[in-house]
């Protein structure tokens, strides 16, 4: 009897063993998977040659910039052209196959899908609203910050006039409203956080990321909504002169409370949209279109980089790498 307790016992330790053994070389096995998975299959492409061209969002085009800028190193052989124009233009170059890869930065329209638009997953950022740093209440505006309703007021219903009523206080200061006049992701995005469209928002209309950025930067009393590449530097990960970015009031309570308060930098404010601190929109997933699936050697060489190597690239720029579940998803539509 005391043979067989130790027996039973001997078994067990064993089976138990054999289960963390077994558990181990799986979760060895799902790292090396993982490891595959991020690796860009250069071998495939032996002497790769030819033309990508890419045009559309603003949002896009640094980080598109930058992909083509590695890509090429790896494969000197491919010329990339790279046109910013707005989310619009991309899709509707895209779709009447005038380049190769449209730059969305917004969801896709089922109608774009039945044309044709093969949607294709890249990276991840954000519309954030910007005024001028050298505005006269600055302090206030970033300790009280915007709350939503109080965005909807200066862009939607064109009630909120003056700094006090965005404020909440006596302040008569006239407040000067932006928003874009091209049809981009940027403005549809933050429209969509306003539970509007683009076509409903309401302020001084300028075109491109660029020119809001620039209006802002020479109006003291101007407020207006950028991608974050556009309102900091890629270099120092700092707002750019005169640009501070207006932080949102997400719980509503007329303050900026400490776990709300990550703006300082691009890389601050990534790592809160990445863990989910900034809600979504106006955060939102980036997208290079085609029209259908990429029948080109080197488009979808090049959308294979993006997805794999290309990743480590994103917080550089000031941008949010894709989940990697999502990332072996958008590979899957490439190579099915």
């Amino acid at each position: 009897m005391y043979s067989v307790r130790i027996f039973c016992k001997i078994f067990s330790l064993c089976v138990l063993f054999l289960a963390g053994v077994q558990g181990e070389m799986l979760a060895q096995g799902n790292k090396q998977d993982e490891i595959e998975s991020k690796r860009y299959r250069r071998e495939t492409y032996p002497d790769l040659e030819g033309e990508i061209q890419l045009s559309g969002a603003f949002a896009l085009y640094p980080m598109a910039v930058k992909w083509a800028e590695e890509f090429r190193k790896i494969h000197p052989k491919v010329r990339i052209d790279i046109s910013a124009g707005g989310a619009g233009k991309g899709i509707t170059d895209a779709l009447a196959k005038v380049v190769d890869l449209g730059m969305v930065s917004r969801d896709i329209y089922p109608q774009e899908m039945e044309n044709g638009a093969f949607p294709i997953a890249v990276v991840k950022d954000a519309v954030i609203p910007t005024v001028n740093a050298e505005n006269p209440l600055i302090e206030q505006i970033l300790k009280i910050g915007l709350r939503q309703e109080v965005a909807k007021k200066l862009w939607v219903n064109a009630t909120a006039r003056t700094w006090g009523d965005v404020l909440g206080n006596g302040s008569t200061i006239p407040v000067h409203v932006y928003t874009r006049s091209d049809a981009c992701g940027a403005a549809e995005t933050f429209a969509a956080w306003l539970e509007a469209k683009q076509e409903d928002l309401e302020g001084t209309a300028v075109f491109g990321d660029p020119g809001v950025t620039s209006v802002v930067q020479r109006d003291k009393i101007g407020i207006g909504f950028n991608n974050i590449a556009y309102a900091y530097d890629i270099q120092s990960k700092k707002p750019y002169l005169h640009i501070a970015v207006m932080p949102l009031d997400l719980n509503g309570n007329g303050k900026i409370d400490p776990e709300e308060d990550f703006y300082a930098t691009s890389a601050e404010l990534n790592a809160a949209i990445a863990a989910g601190k900034y809600p979504s929109p106006p955060a939102r997933n980036l997208f290079l279109v085609s029209h259908g699936k990429p029948e080109k050697l080197e488009v979808i060489a090049f959308l294979e980089f993006i997805l794999t190597e290309g990743q480590q690239y994103a917080p550089e720029v000031g941008y949010i790498g894709l989940a990697q579940e999502l990332l072996d998803e958008e590979l899957d539509k490439l190579q099915q």
